[in-house]
């Protein structure tokens, strides 16, 4: 289900040089009074928190969990215990050590694994999270099975992804130069979905959706920090990989012209319940 995606394989520090400071690498929260990349990617951890129900001290399991944004956060915020997975050797081995410099390993686990190798361990968790990462999960469906199985009933599972606007969009731009270049060259395996088939992976695992929520504003904008702070510290990103601010370049600005036209980008919320959520916020 999950592949090793060589994107993730670049060095820590060059990430460092253009993302947050809390290196989280996906779409930040813009709102009245968030100005700064910092506080729009702050805004949407905690609107993760919120569509999660985290109170403090939950277990949750992050799958996918990139450089550690969430986990650590949940940790810190919440003192909940977050067992973090992922792949990506250079992401994990990088969050072990936040999770030793932060003082946290009582309430941070940090996981390589893949989504299909996480089996129950008789204690389900309270909330799952999948931040970003289900776009490169082949088997979306497994995926999705996998996590449904791991959450307590009634538990929330919160998941963000990139996708193809319609069916029709995706059987005309998936194979074009502009997209293979992000799926293929940049990532080395990725794919997107309308939001329709995601729906159906939710509803066949098991779980009953409780929002959907289009993000695609929120991306761009951010993208184009990103894209901004590339460009100013490229010696930097350059002299970790050389070349990496080139493909970066390229692979923020295809991506940024496509939000609206070809692609989208949500954070959809379900619950493994029947009933589905009972209590309205």
């Amino acid at each position: 289900m999950t592949t090793t995606n060589r994107h993730y394989e670049q060095p820590a520090e060059a990430f460092a040089a253009f993302l947050d400071r809390r290196m989280k690498y996906t779409c930040g929260l813009y709102g009245p009074g968030v100005g700064s990349l910092d506080e729009a990617q702050e805004a949407k951890l905690r609107m993760i928190a919120s569509l999660l129900g985290v109170r403090g001290g939950e277990r949750v399991l992050d799958i996918g969990c990139g450089w550690g944004a969430l986990a650590l956060f949940l940790a810190q915020e919440y003192d909940c215990h977050v067992t973090a997975v992922a792949p990506a050797p250079a992401q994990t081995a990088h969050l072990r050590a936040a999770v030793e410099r932060l003082g946290l390993a009582d309430r941070v686990e940090v996981r390589d694994a893949s989504v299909e190798e996480l089996e129950p361990d008789g204690m389900p968790f309270d909330a799952v999270a999948m931040v970003g990462v289900i776009e490169h999960m082949p088997d979306h469906a497994a995926a999705l099975r996998t996590a449904a199985r791991l959450l307590r009933r009634g538990g929330p599972l919160y998941l963000s992804a990139s996708c193809f606007r319609s069916h029709a969009t995706r059987h005309e731009f998936a194979s074009r130069p502009g997209s293979r270049h992000v799926t293929e060259g940049i990532f080395g395996y990725a794919v997107m979905r309308p939001v329709s088939v995601l729906i159906a992976g939710l509803e066949d695992a098991g779980l009953s959706m409780t929002t959907l929520t289009d993000l695609t504003g929120h991306y761009h904008r951010t993208i184009e920090e990103w894209l901004r702070r590339a460009e100013l510290h490229r010696a930097e990103i350059d002299r970790e990989h050389p070349g990496l601010t080139d493909d970066l370049v390229r692979y923020f600005r295809v991506t940024n012209a496509g939000w609206g036209y070809t692609t989208k980008h949500y954070a959809l919320t379900a619950v493994r319940s029947r009933m589905g959520r009972t209590v309205l916020a």
